[in-house]
This record gives structure tokens, sequence and C-alpha cells, in this order.
């Protein structure tokens, strides 16, 4: 990949708002889609289970479970940006056009997965807004709630760029995002407190680097988590990082994206 002696900043906005305009252009798939799938999921799991379970670390069920809708909005819509940029320019022969201007590996890497945290990010506004409108959302520390939004976003944004790359065609974009985010999404604690999980269920869940970022985000509204909110940060900037370094090697080398 060829290496610029500056920032291209021209180029790197230019990369940046094209991943923005891709989502925005058909806002109806991409934003108002997903609130509606999220409003789905409420509806289900409070006819579901709201007389069975009432409260959950002290605070009415919806309250408990509107984080991780927000948070699962969140993460599919980061990683579905990313991919499919990725997947489609691979398939429709213009990746090209991405790698031939004056932009670092660094930059690429940047542009692309900001386009995605834009997406999941905006796309969590949407979903807390309307959720307020039948569940009671209060916010109890900020600052939690915006460090994993942005954390997770990102990380979920490389890790499409990750399964872009390294896709050959769209069934194995689809195999990821059905074997790998989906079942780490659902089984992150999304829906419940994994204190109700038995012991070896709860060990295998705090192995899941999803888990860490909904209880951080829930942390940020209820007051109450399942583990430390520290560790918790740790184990986000950590994954932050690797898949960071991760997709700037694969671009520095051209894996997959070079003849």
């Amino acid at each position: 990949m060829q290496q610029t002696p500056a920032s291209n900043w021209i180029g790197l906005y230019t990369l940046y708002m094209r991943e923005v305009r891709r989502f925005v252009k058909v806002y109806t798939q991409t934003i108002i889609g997903p609130v509606v799938t999220t409003l789905l999921f409420l509806a289900v799991f409070s006819l579901a289970l709201g007389r069975a379970v009432t409260e959950v670390h002290g605070v009415p069920f919806m309250q408990f479970l509107a984080p991780g809708l927000i948070m699962m909005a969140i993460v599919q819509n980061a990683f579905a940006n990313t991919s499919s940029s990725m997947m489609i320019s691979k398939v429709q022969g213009n990746i090209v056009d991405t790698l031939m201007p004056s932009l670092s590996a660094h930059e690429l890497t940047f542009g692309i997965a900001m386009g995605g945290m834009t997406r999941g990010i905006l796309v969590g506004i949407a979903v807390t807004l309307v959720l307020a409108i039948w569940v009671p959302i209060s916010i109890h520390h900020v600052g939690f709630v915006l460090f994993h939004a942005v954390a997770a976003s990102l990380m979920l944004s490389l890790l499409g760029v990750i399964g872009g790359i390294w896709s050959d065609k769209f069934d194995h974009i689809a195999a990821v995002t059905n074997f790998i985010i989906t079942p780490l999404s659902f089984l992150s604690g999304t829906f419940y407190s994994i204190e109700r999980l038995p012991e070896l269920a709860q060990t295998i869940a705090r192995v899941n680097p999803f888990f860490y970022m909904i209880d951080g985000f829930r942390y940020g509204f209820i007051g109450n988590s399942d583990a430390s909110v520290v560790t918790g940060m740790a184990v986000v900037g950590i994954m932050d990082l690797v898949l960071w370094i991760i997709c700037w090697r694969m671009f520095e080398s051209g894996y997959k994206l070079k003849p």
C-alpha cells in the first residue's frame, strides 16, 4: 500500500463522506428499518416476559431491556455498513477506486470505520428516541453511555472491514454474520442478566467481548452491571486496538485486495 508523507485530509474526508452517503441515501433501509425491528423485539419480549419478569437489578424489566436493544441495533448496523461497503466494492470490481488515491492504510481504516460508526450511532439515537415513547429511559452516567456507544460501534465497524476484506462472496459475509456476530450479540446479556445463568454459562459469557460493551452501556443507563465496568472498558478498548491493527495490516499488505 502506497504511503503518503503527510495526512491527506481532503481524501480522508471524501472517503468518510462516501461511506456516510451510502447509507443516508437509503435511510428507510439503514435507519428506519432497524428502528422498526427493535420495536418488534420490544413488543415480543414485553408480551412474552413482561409479566413473568417484572424487575432485573431492581429496575423494571423494560428499562433493563432497552439499553440492550439499543446496543444491539448500534453494533449490527455498524458491522453491516462496513462489511457491505467492502464486499460490494470487491464484487463489483471498483475497490481499486478506494485503493488508488494517496491514502495510507491508517487513513483507509479510519475513513471506512468512521462511516460504519456514524451509522451505528445514528441508528442508536433513533432507536433511543423511539423507545423513549414507550419505555421510561433515564441516564445514570452519560460518560459510560457515550464511551460504550462509540467504542462498540467502532469495534463492529472494524470487524465489518475485516469480514469484508476476508470474504470472497456474499455467502462468506453472511456466514460471519450468522455464526459470529448474531450469536455473540444474542448471548451477551442483551435480553437478560447473566446472573440468572448457571456458573459455567456465566464464565463463558465473560469471555465474550460483546458482553462487556452491553454491560457497560447498560450501566450508563441503570447504574447496575454484571461485571466490573473498568474491566469492561479495558476489554472493549483492547479489542478496538487489536482490530484496528488487523485492518491496518490488511490494507497495508493488500490482503485479498490486490489482484
